[in-house]
């Protein structure tokens, strides 16, 4: 029997989505990809069955299971996008030949005052301004990834606009001369998406996203983007580069 924590402020339902996930990922349920029924799993993790029924139906809204009426619950078996990290990462390229189509969205954007992460982050002066947008990224018309980016607006002040036109981050760079840049550093860790991001990704409660947060520079080693970017980890997979520095992956 497999015990969730009660006292954790977490839902139940929530706790045993996820350890439902883990499951699934360790190749743990049989070849046909078929769920227990809800009385075996409310007996394993020992809970009711509405509450089985709810991490079920939070996992089938999120594309992780799928319910047969009559038949069962089976496991949605979908290859994750290979999405490699090194030192030209770039969204469109590193999806090529895994998707037909790749786009980015628009959703808000603003010049600020950055903070002083940011401003460290991009080596700019303390009250330096700075041009955010929020993008979503999709694949074949399926939400990738979520991404928050500051940019210097000295140096990018039309960045919002020509996103909307252009998509790509990429593609604007170059419209600003910048033909070639690279990742200077990226850090990465796991967690529940924020209700924001479930919406935006079409995920269900409780789901887990990679966040990386990085920094890109241009060739002369000038910051020019910070960001973080949520991806659905049941969609994408991250590769990492291991000729990158020590450094460049702190």
């Amino acid at each position: 029997m497999e015990f969730v924590e009660r006292r954790s402020g977490i839902s139940l339902w929530r706790q045993i989505a996820d350890q439902i996930r883990i499951a699934i990922s360790n190749g743990e349920f049989d070849q046909k990809s078929r769920l227990p029924g809800e009385l075996a799993l409310a007996k394993r993790f020992d809970v009711n069955r509405h509450t089985v029924r709810s991490a079920i139906a939070s996992l089938e809204q999120e594309g992780v299971l799928r319910v047969e009426q009559g038949r069962g619950t089976f496991i949605q078996l979908q290859q994750r996008l290979r999405y490699p990290i090194g030192r030209r990462t770039r969204f469109s390229e590193g999806l090529a030949g895994q998707t037909r189509a790749r786009k980015g969205f628009l959703k808000e954007h603003s010049t600020d005052v950055a903070s002083t992460k940011i401003a460290r982050s991009l080596s700019l002066e303390p009250g330096a301004k700075v041009v955010r947008l929020e993008t979503v990224s999709t694949a074949d018309g399926l939400p990738v990834s979520r991404s928050t980016s500051w940019f210097p607006a000295e140096r990018f002040a039309q960045m919002a606009a020509r996103y909307e036109e252009l998509g790509s981050v990429t593609a604007i760079f170059k419209t600003y001369g910048i033909m070639d840049y690279v990742r200077v550093s990226t850090r990465i860790s796991a967690l529940h998406a924020a209700p924001s991001i479930l919406t935006d990704m079409h995920l269900s409660p409780g789901a887990i996203v990679l966040r990386t947060e990085a920094i890109n520079a241009d060739t002369k080693g000038k910051p020019i983007e910070y960001s973080k970017t949520h991806f659905a980890a049941d969609r994408v997979e991250l590769d990492i580069d291991h000729s990158l520095s020590a450094d460049a992956m702190a």
